[in-house]
């Protein structure tokens, strides 16, 4: 497979994708992580940061960033969920007072380590921005400002539209809520950098490594096994996020949903003074099935959302919807008309996990509680994940710490039913969305 086709940011890599040796024999360790994306890098970064002389090996199907991690947008963003309003309903209102504060951390500590390790990723903190495109979007994101406020947090600022439309040449902003704490990166890069310090703190990282099965043995300790080897070991980290559903035991967690993203050719000088953005903030809007945009370091636009499309079984080959690419094509030019005509040169989609409530999840498979998986970001992982991944640290080496409190960790999750029950509830969700965007927040 040439994985630079998988998505653009795959294809900026300024090296070769050479995988790593798959798992050949038959090894012993103390925990292995399925999956090597943000989750399993961050996780096995965070163990032997924390327990030197753990043996940590991670077990990644393909190579690390071919899944959400290298295909994603790269927003740095503190969303959790949905909407604060969506999550204050499902949870109440301290648990979704105590998400926005895990999410503010999760950005800062990515920033932290970004500057820390010097991970080339093309990272600017240049702050996400909520906007507003009519009446009903303003009064989502009203809510939100009430909410906020009477949780008594701060770092957002209210954009009015004037000062919206001397940021952007644009009419098409009504209200905008900005984070300046937020920022963009290339995924990818994030992706390989993780990786990088994983190894140089003695992780062990096996590619092209799917795990076939695993099962506990009578000594309490699990077998791993892939296509040409195993391990056992006696923690199991499932860090798979929408690919969760290839494992029985997390089928009904959540379900992959697929997003897709079209990316334009370089601005020139002119366009680029068109259109302003002198900020660079990554920017979404209040739909239910969001338009996320940002710049690229080469001044290319990205516009991603829309829509959504949906698996049936285990099919994962989704990554195309042109329907919704050219939906997409378009929306970059109702935003910006002076850009009518603006060359696309890249088209990707790829996976993101949804849990029933809309809430992401982190939890224990057996009441000893060595196996813990992570899952349902709901397409807002970036930071997210590599905070998780140092919570599931936290919970593998017995520590208390405010993460692993947090009241989604060990939550009981809604099930999804099984196929095709569950293609017939996703299409029902999809259509409802559909249609109030179209009615209500188009």
């Amino acid at each position: 497979m040439d994985y630079r086709e998988k998505s653009w940011w795959l294809e900026t890599l300024p090296e070769d994708i050479k995988p790593e040796s798959p798992l050949e024999s038959s090894d012993r360790a103390d925990v292995v992580i399925i999956g090597g994306g943000y989750t399993g890098l961050s996780a096995g970064y965070h163990l032997k940061t924390l327990e030197p002389k753990l043996d940590v090996r991670i077990l990644e199907s393909e190579i690390c960033g071919f899944g959400a991690s290298g295909r994603n947008g790269g927003f740095s963003m503190t969303l959790f969920g949905l909407t604060k309003g969506i999550t204050k309903f499902r949870f109440g209102d301290e648990k979704a007072r105590a998400a926005q504060i895990y999410m503010e951390e999760a950005v800062d500590y990515l920033h932290d380590m970004i500057g820390k390790h010097g991970l080339d990723c093309d990272y600017e903190q240049s702050g996400y921005l909520l906007v507003a495109t009519s009446n009903a979007q303003i009064k989502r994101i009203e809510d939100d400002f009430k909410i906020i406020e009477r949780w008594g947090l701060k770092g957002i600022e209210r954009w009015e539209r004037e000062r919206l439309a001397k940021e952007f040449n644009t009419e098409f902003y009504k209200l905008g809520w900005f984070e300046p704490r937020c920022g963009i990166l290339n995924p990818a890069k994030l992706t390989r950098e993780m990786k990088r310090i994983a190894e140089e703190k003695k992780v062990v990282i096996y590619e092209n490594s799917p795990v076939t099965t695993f099962r506990k043995m009578s000594d309490g300790r699990f077998l791993v096994k892939t296509e040409r080897g195993e391990i056992n070991c006696e923690y199991l980290v499932f860090a798979t996020n929408a690919y969760s559903l290839l494992f029985p035991r997390l089928r009904s967690m959540q379900a992959p949903v697929f997003t897709h993203i079209v990316l334009s050719e370089p601005l020139d000088q002119k366009r680029m003074e068109s259109i302003g953005w002198k900020c660079r903030t990554g920017i979404e809007d209040a739909r239910d099935f969001i338009h996320y945009y940002r710049l690229t370091a080469d001044n290319r636009i990205l516009m991603g959302g829309g829509d959504v499309s949906l698996a049936f079984g285990k099919n994962f080959d989704h990554d195309a919807n042109m329907s919704t690419f050219d939906h997409l094509e378009n929306h970059i030019s109702e935003v910006f008309p002076q850009l009518k005509g603006i060359r696309i040169t890249h088209r990707w989609g790829g996976p993101v996990s949804i849990t029933v409530d809309m809430a992401p999840a982190i939890g224990y498979i057996g009441r000893d509680r060595k196996a813990i998986y992570s899952l349902g970001c709901m397409g807002h992982g970036v930071s997210m994940t590599t905070l998780n991944g140092r919570t599931i640290a936290e919970m593998i080496c017995g520590m208390d710490t405010p993460r692993t409190s947090m009241f989604f960790v060990g939550r009981k999750t809604i099930p999804w039913p099984p196929e095709p029950i569950r293609f017939g509830v996703s299409q029902l969700i999809r259509g409802y969305m559909r249609l109030e965007d179209r009615l209500i927040y188009k």
